[in-house]
């Protein structure tokens, strides 16, 4: 979403940097730089004005002590990275929970936002936490919002409480206070209420909600925005909060190519924390919301604790020990545990995605690269390792000929990509080899996109040695190799 402001950012840097010794007037271009390219990633103009007229004052102010530094430029991007956390809400928030549960969370937002998809999300997020949601289809009037819900919550294991069909049928607000009634005495710890939206901001709209939470009191009333709309967001989030209130924003859809202005206004100009992101389709990609992280995105630094903590909760605990045990007795990786990483990998979403939070993604080159990776990789290559037997994946060296074309047609490839695949293996168990043995990464190594098997090294043979011939029988070439 915020590619085009963060490209624009790292030009502005880019200059900025070149410049060696800054002086006023290089801060006055750059804050004018910064505010263009704010305004045409659709960020309100208050946002904007406050934002660049912080930058500038803070700058000058910092000039005579930033004439004595070597890192000149650095320090201006400090102060410019310290402002954008501000306007995105400062620290992170989490969800306050009740000291008497049931915790009730209730969902406001305009009809198409996003928000039933966004219950099943945020249920599930507080699940995989220990808690024991409950999900209410207090949306009455939406066709098929009741069965909606249902259908979420049956595909996460999460109780639903829905007595009335919904499609313009039953009362929202008996429906939310027999909900909590129900969570007291079934001991879930925190209630969802999933309400009716409209197409706009109405007096109908204003007077449901208003009803509702003042029936149920909610520990949380979260609004849900579509941060696709740009400034309708913004103006819709402001009039709720004048007219209803809440407490926190999620924003949904911030995986879609808008500007992201919705996302850099909102929070300062309704002065409510965004406390949650959804991030893409899936009903994993939800978190609560960093402002740090997002700010270190938007300036091109990526957000690696981000895809640490994805990683972590991909690949398990005992997992992670017992490969790290493995490399340290001197055990082989096998096919097994590549089966196992694969799958770990595939937890953890699409691979442009998570490439798209390393540092310098939005670097032309970079991204060039990470835009030609191809996700299905995984899923063709996942395929021909479980196409083998376990005695193949823990010893690959018995892969004759037969087996190859074997494997080939029950994954559905090619006897080339199959040898392709136990190829770079074979080389990547020598790179831990002599990982292990303290020899580093062999010159000439690098991982492919959408594999984690180095290639065969690419270094050239020495002219003068002989070279050996090699048997044509797979089997007994992976022997001959071994040796």
């Amino acid at each position: 979403m915020f590619e085009g402001l963060s490209n624009k950012f790292s030009e502005v840097f880019g200059s900025l940097r070149k410049k060696g010794r800054i002086t006023e007037s290089d801060i006055d271009a750059t804050c004018e730089e910064l505010r263009a390219a704010l305004l045409d990633a659709d960020v309100a103009l208050s946002v904007v004005d406050n934002f660049v007229a912080r930058i500038k004052t803070r700058s000058l102010e910092a000039l005579p002590e930033l004439r004595q530094s070597t890192q000149q430029s650095q320090e201006i991007y400090s102060i410019i990275n310290q402002e954008l956390v501000s306007i995105l809400g400062g620290a992170a928030r989490r969800i306050k929970f009740s000291k008497q549960p049931p915790t009730v969370i209730m969902l406001a937002g305009l009809q198409g936002s996003g928000k039933t998809t966004l219950a099943g999300k945020l249920a599930r997020f507080l699940k995989e936490d220990g808690n024991t949601p409950l999900l209410v289809a207090a949306d009455l009037q939406r066709p098929n919002a009741v069965t909606q819900l249902s259908v979420l919550a049956e595909s996460i294991n999460v109780p639903i409480f829905a007595p009335e069909l919904g499609n313009g049928v039953g009362d929202p607000i008996k429906v939310s206070k027999d909900a909590i009634e129900f969570a007291k005495q079934k001991l879930y710890n925190v209630v969802i209420v999933d309400t009716a939206g409209r197409l706009g901001i109405d007096s109908e709209l204003m007077q449901q909600a208003s009803k509702i939470r003042d029936a149920i009191a909610p520990d949380e009333t979260l609004f849900v925005v579509d941060s696709m709309i740009g400034q309708d967001a913004v103006r819709t989030a402001q009039a709720f909060n004048d007219g209803v209130g809440f407490d926190a924003v999620v924003l949904t859809k911030l995986d879609g190519d808008a500007k992201g202005g919705a996302a850099l206004s909102i929070a300062d100009v309704t002065g409510k924390p965004i406390l949650f992101a959804s991030t893409g389709e899936k009903l994993s990609d939800f978190d609560y919301f960093y402002p740090d992280r997002m700010a270190s995105r938007i300036l091109g630094m990526g957000d690696i604790q981000t895809l640490a903590e994805q990683a972590k909760k991909a690949l398990d605990g005992e997992s992670a020990k017992r490969l790290e045990e493995k490399f340290v007795s001197g055990e082989d990786f096998t096919l097994e545990d590549f089966l196992e990483q694969l799958q770990a990998m595939k937890k953890m979403g699409s691979m442009t995605k998570l490439l798209g939070m390393l540092p310098g993604a939005n670097n032309a080159a970079m991204k060039k690269q990470i835009d030609s990776i191809d996700d299905k990789e995984l899923v063709r290559t996942q395929a021909i390792v479980q196409s083998m037997t376990p005695e193949e994946r823990r010893n690959p060296k018995v892969l004759n000929g037969s087996r190859r074309s074997r494997i080939a047609r029950g994954s559905g490839r090619t006897v080339t990509e199959v040898n392709s695949l136990v190829d770079r293996f074979s080389a990547a168990q020598k790179v831990m080899k002599q990982m292990r043995g303290g020899g580093g990464m062999p010159q000439g190594m690098a991982l492919p996109p959408g594999m984690g098997l180095p290639p065969a090294p690419t270094k050239r043979p020495d002219m003068n040695q002989k070279k050996k011939s090699r048997s044509g029988n797979p089997a007994k070439r992976a022997a001959e190799e071994g040796r």
